[in-house]
């Protein structure tokens, strides 16, 4: 093992796990933001836009991401539409992943049973109040552990873009390993610091979990 190749790499495989957080935070707010506004299209937008949606969702599930990645950056210039590197990655990880959000957010809430809506509109709730007190309480939980697998998936993901010359993780091992010539010690560095994050994000939501059904726990007993 060349310990000496991975200190030399440090501070640029740094930089370039800090380029894929950034990133990676971006697409998932804009995801998680364009996800919930199709769940509520699919809900209650009229007939013509929600075949659209499934349209659109259907395509996403077809496709691997990769396809997003080259229409966006190669086929995209040539009608004059052009992106710079890190927008092409934030708008491929963003629109290949809002379906998959807008499907758990659509599930959780569809899930609720009718009487609770029902119960309300009797009592005279606002819809601020509806989705305060009634609807996140009880859908989050449930939305909570897809939609980190999600957001891990979209991490892992993001090292494609190193394919269109995205300056992030994976980018930065490229060309460490061009300077260094060891593979194997940069590659097990990467997969190291991948595993700990992802790690640390899937310990995170199982301690929100926890404590956001404390109250479940609390009624059985």
């Amino acid at each position: 093992m060349d310990w000496q190749a991975i200190l030399t790499s440090l501070p640029s495989l740094g930089a370039g796990m800090i380029a894929t957080l950034k990133l990676c935070a971006i697409a998932a707010i804009c995801s998680l933001l364009w996800g919930t506004l199709m769940a509520v299209a699919l809900m209650r937008a009229p007939p013509f836009w929600q075949r659209l949606l499934h349209v659109y969702t259907s395509l996403t599930l077809a496709l691997p991401l990769l396809i997003v990645i080259y229409l966006l950056y190669f086929v995209l210039p040539e009608y004059d539409i052009t992106f710079t590197s890190p927008q092409v990655g934030v708008l491929a990880l963003t629109l290949y992943y809002a379906p998959y959000i807008a499907q758990v957010i659509r599930s959780a809430i569809e899930m609720l049973p009718r009487g609770q809506w029902e119960a309300c509109r009797v009592l005279g709730l606002s819809r601020t109040e509806q989705l305060r007190d009634v609807v996140l309480p009880q859908t989050l939980p449930q939305m909570l552990s897809p939609l980190v697998g999600l957001m891990i998936g979209l991490i892992k993901d993001s090292a494609l873009l190193s394919i269109v010359s995205v300056q992030e993780f994976m980018y930065a091992a490229k060309q460490a390993i061009s300077e260094t010539y060891a593979p194997l010690e940069i590659y097990l560095t990467v997969a190291l610091c991948y595993w700990v994050l992802n790690s640390l994000i899937d310990w995170l939501a199982r301690h929100i979990e926890f404590r956001m059904t404390r109250y479940r726990r609390g009624m059985q007993h």
